[in-house]
């Protein structure tokens, strides 16, 4: 091979090299952008909003709520029959559920306008690390209670496999509602408040 050649296949490979180092960069930029997308919408602009997810629409059941014990943010254990007498909404969520973090404004203010009535909103995070709990949990100020589960037991015990769902325990300790989907705040009122009126 002639000097002229070398230098033309050395060339080449050069370009070559910047090219698949460029699309390597480009890659992980990318992959970089869609992590924040999907974990923290509302750090790059995007909120959701509960306008985005139909509301679902409960089922009636009727069974003995399950044993459920579980720890708090932080890191004292819960029971479900902690509550026994009130009025419980069970909601099973992710930090990395569009649907769930929708729902969270909805729930807060639903908790807010009637927890005077002897009603409780639990959320259970299904299976996410207690930074992302917090990060999220602060974003949306939520005061309800929020449980951690990170081997999804709540929802083994309520037998739903898809977030976010949703029981209602009654006062006589009964789950009696279940959604599986985002909740509205017109659901709540029309399935929920007549349970706290009893």
């Amino acid at each position: 091979m002639t000097d002229r050649q070398n230098k033309t296949v050395r060339g080449k490979n050069s370009a070559q090299i910047i090219a698949l180092t460029l699309t390597g960069v480009g890659m992980l930029i990318l992959g970089g952008m869609a992590i924040l997308l999907l974990a923290k919408p509302d750090q790059v602009g995007r909120a959701d909003d509960p306008k985005d997810y139909p509301s679902a629409v409960p089922v009636p059941v009727d069974y003995p709520a399950p044993e459920l014990e579980l720890t708090d943010l932080e890191g004292r254990p819960v029971a479900l029959s902690d509550y026994a007498g009130q009025v419980v909404l069970v909601n099973n969520w992710a930090f990395w559920c569009p649907p769930c973090r929708a729902e969270l404004p909805v729930l807060q203010e639903y908790y807010k306008d009637h927890r005077q009535q002897g009603f409780t909103l639990l959320g259970i995070e299904a299976g996410g690390e207690k930074v992302d709990v917090d990060y999220h949990v602060k974003l949306y100020k939520l005061t309800y209670p929020i449980w951690l589960d990170p081997r999804e037991r709540s929802l083994a015990a309520f037998q739903y496999s898809g977030l976010p769902n949703s029981a209602v325990i009654d006062r006589t300790g009964k789950v009696v509602l279940k959604w599986g989907g985002p909740i509205s705040r017109e659901m709540l009122e029309k399935y929920v408040t007549p349970l706290l009126e009893q």
